[in-house]
């Protein structure tokens, strides 16, 4: 009797005390916050799973000039912002949580460069749907799926040699100047009055 009680008031405790911890707490919700415990294992296996049941196995479309220069275009547009380009990170990234990773630069011991030892069809999954929590925004209601298979390659090819064409976007600054107004360009806040 008194085991049962006690998984009884167990089962009731531990759904109130997690209830009033998040009512009146203080769970990790800013980016500086240090994570909440297991946070990246309950996050990551749930992903996986998601990304290795959906995700397609092979691109429909090559990694031709044609597709590698439109997902450059794409990239810098869509992409850059948070994913830096070529040489160039994006200074918004470390203050995002969980960072955002550089798709142009090197990472870990062996020298792999963004996402490119990634199925490209796990990248695919994560540009079309997004990634809660950590700022990755869902494409498929702003990329068709032949754009979102071009980006995908593009990084997916990261570490190899790019056409010229293709380098000389990936390594352009980002211009964020309307020429002669000194006001920033597109989506730009307007001047304070």
């Amino acid at each position: 009797m008194r085991f049962l009680l006690g998984l009884i008031l167990g089962v009731l405790i531990v759904p109130i005390a997690l209830m009033i911890y998040f009512h009146f707490g203080q769970p990790p919700v800013a980016v500086a916050d240090k994570p909440f415990p297991l946070e990246k294992q309950i996050v990551e296996v749930p992903l996986a799973a998601r990304i290795d049941k959906e995700m397609v196995g092979s691109a429909p479309i090559e990694a031709s000039t044609t597709n590698l220069e439109a997902g450059a275009q794409i990239y810098r547009q869509q992409c850059s912002m948070c994913h830096g380009l070529y040489g160039r990170p994006a200074d918004i990234a470390a203050h995002m949580y969980p960072h955002a990773p550089q798709l142009w630069a090197p990472h870990g011991g062996k020298g792999v460069v963004g996402v490119s030892d990634d199925p490209v069809g796990e990248t695919e999954w994560k540009v079309a749907n997004g990634l809660r929590l950590t700022g990755m925004p869902s494409f498929n209601k702003v990329l068709n799926a032949t754009q979102i298979w071009q980006v995908s390659l593009l990084v997916k090819n990261a570490g190899q040699p790019m056409p010229a064409e293709v380098t000389k976007l990936l390594t352009t600054p980002l211009d964020f100047e309307v020429s002669g107004t000194g006001q920033a360009g597109p989506g730009a806040a307007p001047p304070a009055q």
